[in-house]
């Protein structure tokens, strides 16, 4: 079962880093760290103190950045071109050691993955931003860390949990489809007008 274990934690963090990727790569970090897990594929490498230091500033810069209206949409655009593939790469690095047909697999699952969470967590704070106040806001940066350090920690140990968590999330996922996809193309749409100067609630509607 041992293949198991490294395709939920490849999956898992592939999950956790489409909604907050620094956080995934620290708490993946200092795991190995300092409590003694041993990462499977190439992700020993995190245990490295710059890539921790490195995950932990950005991190910090995003546990800023997502607590406020509006930038925190223009946050998420940008880190659509950077969640993903890291996602993907996550999943490849983890699962390195197995049989490439897994590995590849692995990849393209993670980046599957990786854009589901993001695009939900975008999707999520465009409804947000259509409020007037800044509570809904940081609630939802609180929760979405908070997913993001358990899925971690689940991820590592307790493969089943995570894989029965991450099926129920692509049901979901796949439910809500069309009213996410609206949503993110609402949140382009708003950041496009946002960042021209326009009213983020007149963009977005």
């Amino acid at each position: 079962m041992e293949w198991f274990s490294t395709l939920s934690l490849a999956l898992g963090s592939a999950w956790t880093s489409g909604i907050n990727l620094y956080a995934t790569v620290s708490v993946l970090g200092l795991l190995q760290k300092f409590a003694g897990v041993k990462l499977p594929g190439g992700l020993e490498v995190l245990d490295n103190w710059w890539i921790i230091g490195i995950a932990g500033g950005l991190y910090i810069v995003e546990f800023a950045a997502d607590k406020i209206p509006y930038v925190d949409s223009v946050w998420d655009v940008v880190h659509t071109f950077i969640r993903v593939p890291a996602g993907a790469v996550v999943a490849y690095a983890a699962t390195s050691q197995l049989d490439p047909s897994v590995t590849i697999s692995a990849a393209l699952l993670g980046g599957g993955l990786a854009f589901a969470s993001h695009g939900t967590k975008a999707a999520a704070r465009v409804t947000a931003n259509l409020s007037p106040e800044p509570i809904s806001n940081w609630t939802l940066s609180i929760v979405e860390d908070v997913i993001a350090f358990v899925g971690v920690l689940l991820a590592v140990f307790a493969p089943i949990l995570i894989a029965a968590i991450l099926a129920a999330f692509l049901v979901g996922f796949l439910w809500f489809l069309p009213k996410i996809v609206r949503r993110l193309l609402r949140m382009f749409r708003a950041v496009s007008g946002y960042l021209s100067g326009k009213s983020f609630d007149k963009a977005a509607r």
